[in-house]
């Protein structure tokens, strides 16, 4: 009789249309992904993949086989979900987080997965949406927070929170007195997000002008940088508010205010659609609670500044 094991197996292989993609999913081998797949074709006696250079393909009786394993594992993750123990949830959960999370509330989901799941443990890796969207499709992270939601027929999103984006620069520069006009910001070098990213795209599009000076971009993969140039008076920082609200509280930073506005950026929670996603589903579930929260505690900071 095919066990659960190898059915997962089969709709992995299926689902990634690839051994080793299976076998990275599964934590196995590439030869342990192929004796599950043998054991389950001797099984039911009918050849369930066909391979070709490029991917592995269902038959069509592999495609029949689909419709009954992915109910069987989704029945499973229903039934864990209803009379398990939340507690007893283990395993390893791969996290891609774009940097604006970090500076925000990542802490703090950390430490509510490590009461709610004390046995499941986090990977976290921080990076750009685009990179974090070619690894979670390459099955190398299993859950992203980043710039979305993603579009990809595979995935599924989750809407986290909205930030909005100002104009922040230190009190030495002496620009807080006045509102500010494009031409006026184009004086200072602009620093924001790293390239290859919605807010830099943005932000080059607004000073990127025949009427400007030329742009002076200064563009940083780590926000940490970005804060401690806009504070040292090194140029006017593009970033979103909420990532420096201390600074703005004891006035190392100074949001100006201009005739500009940028589109909030929007972040969800990300990942590849499967029935067996429970641990996946219940982290983001915490992360959207969390970020929601956190937007409501700090609408009323930002308004005083």
């Amino acid at each position: 009789m095919a066990d659960f094991k190898a059915i997962e197996t089969f709709m992995w292989v299926v689902t990634l249309g690839s051994f080793r993609g299976a076998a990275q999913k599964l934590n196995t081998t590439q030869p342990a992904i192929s004796q599950r797949i043998a054991q389950l074709e001797r099984e039911v006696g009918v050849r369930l993949l066909q391979r070709d250079r490029r991917m592995v393909l269902p038959t069509p009786s592999g495609r029949q086989m689909m419709v009954y394993a992915e109910k069987l594992i989704g029945l499973r993750s229903e039934m864990l979900e209803a009379v398990g123990d939340r507690s007893a949830m283990r395993g390893v959960l791969r996290l891609g987080v774009a940097e604006t999370i970090v500076h925000t509330w990542l802490s703090q989901l950390i430490k509510r997965v490590n009461h709610a799941y004390p046995n499941l443990s986090l990977e976290i890796e921080v990076d750009i949406t685009s990179n974090l969207q070619t690894r979670l499709l390459a099955q190398e992270i299993e859950l992203a927070f980043l710039l979305g939601p993603l579009t990809a027929p595979s995935i599924s999103n989750r809407v986290l929170c909205d930030y909005p984006v100002d104009f922040l620069a230190s009190p030495s520069l002496g620009l807080s007195q006045r509102r500010l006009t494009v031409h006026d910001l184009a004086k200072f070098p602009i620093i924001t997000f790293s390239r290859k990213t919605a807010p830099y795209e943005i932000v080059s599009s607004l000073f990127n002008r025949p009427d400007l000076p030329p742009m002076r971009l200064h563009a940083s993969a780590s926000l940490a940088t970005v804060i401690h140039m806009a504070i040292e008076g090194l140029g006017i920082a593009v970033i979103p508010t909420a990532i420096v609200e201390n600074e703005l509280a004891d006035q190392r930073l100074q949001l100006l205010s201009t005739n500009l506005q940028i589109p909030p950026l929007t972040f969800s929670a990300s990942w590849l659609t499967s029935p067996d996603t429970v641990a996946i589903e219940r982290v983001a579930e915490l992360a959207a609670k969390l970020a929601q929260d956190a937007v409501i505690v700090d609408a009323p900071q930002q308004a005083r500044h």
